[in-house]
């Protein structure tokens, strides 16, 4: 192995600005240039990131959603009203109902106790000639949302948020324009039971 001189007399021609300078003041930069230590620049550290993980996409100890259950939408007291005499089409006051038009739904009165502690709903009282039973049959009615008056349907933003209206099936409106159904009723699908 061969042996280096200390260079104490030296000189050394820098690679950055080429001027001479002693050979024991150079060093060498990190790309290898050597260079005068007045001349010495550190690596710039945007050149060596530091390495960071990706994202956390999953948390630790998650439950799944859950599916919301069925309910049932309050309807006002007394918020059915018929439309006008011989008519079967019955608006109802539901504020912020957000119901779909086009579908059915089952109307129901307030929920009331039965024999054995099991609840269950009543129907709607009878008014205007349209009887409770009739409004809440099993099956339900197709809603259309808005206010039906004077043979069109109102379909204005509040109109359509808070009112909706069905056509029962055989019961005709005696006078018309008669609130009625009484206290506690509600509307909801059709397959909601009381328990």
């Amino acid at each position: 192995m061969s042996k280096y001189a200390t260079g104490k007399r030296s000189k050394a021609i820098s690679d950055r600005s080429g001027l001479e300078f002693p050979y024991r003041e150079m060093v060498r930069e990190w790309n290898g240039s050597f260079v005068h230590y007045t001349e010495f620049e550190p690596k710039q550290p945007q050149l060596e990131p530091k390495p960071t993980g990706g994202d956390g996409v999953a948390l630790l100890n998650v439950r799944p959603d859950r599916t919301e259950p069925a309910t049932t939408v309050r309807i006002v007291d007394n918020g059915f009203e018929t439309y006008e005499a011989g008519s079967r089409i019955i608006n109802v006051l539901s504020p912020g109902h957000g119901l779909t038009s086009g579908t059915t739904y089952r109307f129901r009165g307030p929920p009331t106790t039965s024999a054995g502690s099991s609840f269950t709903y009543s129907n709607p009282e009878s008014f205007d000639g349209i009887t409770g039973a009739n409004i809440a049959k099993s099956t339900g009615y197709t809603i259309t949302t808005g206010l039906y008056k004077n043979d069109a349907v109102i379909t204005t933003d509040y109109a359509t948020s808070n009112y909706f209206h069905f056509t029962v099936d055989t019961d005709t409106a005696t006078t018309g324009e008669i609130k009625g159904g009484g206290y506690g009723c509600s509307v909801g699908p059709v397959t909601i039971e009381a328990w």
